[in-house]
């Protein structure tokens, strides 16, 4: 479908403001509209139930919504759902909501990116190439969608937000930090920037830009090898940006900024689950407080890596708990439907 109106949700409070003016509108009318695009969600301007007819009727002549849908839901036996969504020029991203029940808590794991262009050697997406980056109503969009399904099916709305779906979500660093501030801002969601959490291969620049920023979310690294060779092996992201340089804008970002940082570790069989690799990340912890996230293994079809053993992640996780470094063991979730940790690839 050809579009030739420009997205509202593009717009500005201001540049709505200044429209509003050329069209001798009163000036609160610009507040009514932005409340509508962003506090209500709304996506057609016949919602706009407190503006005039006749306004309406103007801003559907003047401007779109391009409003992306759910185009597949599929729901795992674990309670994860997983949602294709297609955008308005074609493309498709996933986002992923996981419940957990018995602790209150209800997370959607967004996308920031139509693919990947990183290419991690384990990961579903790094296989599909970037085809582009999604614009901050976008990102915003998978969120309201599965808040809603969130409130409809279990009665409750997300508590928290993570952006580790498809695409490294610094490399679309604009779009990705408007999203939040429409997320977190009292015009928009209100959800408190502590429920947040961005997640990045490590781009030491966009990290440091961060910490200069002043943002207020969570940042995760996918750190998933505590040494440069072994991590050079998987994440070709790290031939530019490695540990020490990493670990250096970490420390910036820690003294600048409030949000936690945390790393995420998957263990694969033999290769990063041994007692030289946990001695390896516990250095890495020293630096500033961080926690470690170790989480399974999701085999890829195509791709060689086999997760670690029951028993091999608890004696990682007992080794790093010993020597005073706040881990959690996260079991996938979602495994049966491809919505699992590096396994989001837009597949039915």
């Amino acid at each position: 479908m050809i579009r030739t109106r420009q997205d509202i949700r593009k717009a500005t409070l201001s540049d709505i403001q200044a429209y509003c003016s050329e069209q001798s509108w009163p000036s609160y009318r610009a507040s009514q509209i932005y409340g509508w695009v962003w506090q209500k969600g709304s996506t057609a301007f016949d919602d706009m139930s407190n503006l005039p007819k006749d306004v309406r009727a103007k801003l559907a002549e003047d401007w779109d919504f391009y409003a992306p849908e759910v185009d597949l839901a599929q729901k795992s036996s674990d309670g994860t759902i997983k949602y294709r969504i297609a955008l308005h020029d074609g493309f498709k991203v996933e986002a992923v909501l996981i419940p957990v029940d018995k602790d209150n808590r209800y997370t959607v794991c967004v996308s920031s990116q139509v693919g990947c262009s990183l290419s991690c050697a384990f990961c579903a997406t790094g296989q599909m190439k970037r085809s582009r980056n999604l614009d901050a109503a976008e990102i915003f969009d998978q969120v309201k969608l599965v808040n809603e399904d969130c409130q409809r099916i279990y009665g409750h709305p997300l508590t928290n937000i993570v952006y580790m779906g498809m695409g490294e979500p610094l490399l679309n660093y604009k779009e990705v930090l408007l999203s939040i501030d429409h997320i977190t801002s009292p015009d928009g969601m209100g959800m408190s920037p502590r429920r947040i959490t961005v997640s990045t291969a490590g781009i030491a620049k966009a990290i440091r830009r961060l910490a200069d920023d002043r943002v207020r979310f969570n940042l995760a690294l996918s750190l998933h090898a505590a040494d440069d060779t072994k991590r050079n092996q998987i994440m070709p992201i790290n031939n530019q940006n490695n540990l020490e340089t990493i670990i250096d804008a970490l420390k910036y970002f820690d003294n600048l900024c409030r949000g936690r940082i945390s790393y995420e570790y998957i263990a694969f069989q033999g290769f990063n689950d041994q007692p030289a690799d946990a001695q390896n990340l516990i250095k890495l912890c020293k630096h500033f407080p961080v926690g470690v996230n170790i989480i399974e293994y999701n085999p890829i079809e195509g791709l060689s890596f086999e997760k670690s053993d029951a028993d091999t992640i608890d004696a990682f996780a007992k080794t790093l708990t010993a020597a005073g470094v706040m881990t959690t063991v996260r079991r996938s979730r979602g495994k049966d439907i491809d919505a699992a940790c590096g396994q989001l690839a837009n597949k039915g």
